[in-house]
């Protein structure tokens, strides 16, 4: 049984003349991973202060340094919208700061099209922490009055986690581009 799964398996990553990736799988997977992010806030995670990092826009991040372009620059629009229905932030904050945030992502991608681990890393952190920070701003004048400081742990954790999420997303790329469909 699990000879004959392998055997499957390696059949599908097989380069084959006559299969194409599925577009339904190609478009529709970075899009559903983002959403999967933004629901972050249901982990079952009892603490006094934030420590989950927005694992939809770490995603959204990820998949914009990793494919330029797979998501169009009005992205942030929708995906933010569905993050604000569940991350209980104001409504409106997370659409603001995650069309900006797909916005500068295009302009660096134009500016250095050639990167590197650490200059990912490093525009990743920016925005994390401009998203987080940002966001508490929006929390604090509709009503909150949190110090900056409870952040820090979310934000520490968000930025050491963000190599995870980016090697996971490289994962979920292969599998995007599996040839699976026949031509």
């Amino acid at each position: 049984m699990a000879q004959s799964l392998t055997d499957s398996l390696h059949d599908l990553t097989r380069p084959r003349i006559n299969r194409a990736p599925s577009p339904v799988v190609a478009i529709g997977l970075p899009w559903l991973l983002v959403a999967l992010g933004s629901l972050g806030p249901f982990l079952p995670l009892i603490a006094s202060a934030p420590v989950v990092p927005p694992f939809g826009l770490l995603v959204l991040i990820a998949w914009q340094q990793l494919r330029p372009g797979l998501f169009p620059v009005w992205a942030g629009l929708p995906l933010g919208l569905f993050d604000d229905l569940f991350s209980g932030q104001p409504l409106g904050s997370a659409v603001l700061l995650w069309s900006a945030t797909t916005i500068a992502l295009d302009v660096i991608e134009a500016r250095f099209p050639w990167r590197g681990f650490v200059h990912d890393w490093l525009v990743a952190a920016g925005f994390i922490a401009a998203n987080l920070l940002l966001s508490l701003q929006f929390a604090n004048h509709s009503g909150g009055s949190t110090p900056v400081a409870v952040m820090m742990p979310q934000l520490i954790v968000a930025v050491l986690t963000y190599p995870l999420v980016a090697r996971l997303v490289g994962h979920f790329d292969r599998l995007r581009l599996l040839r699976i469909k026949a031509v």
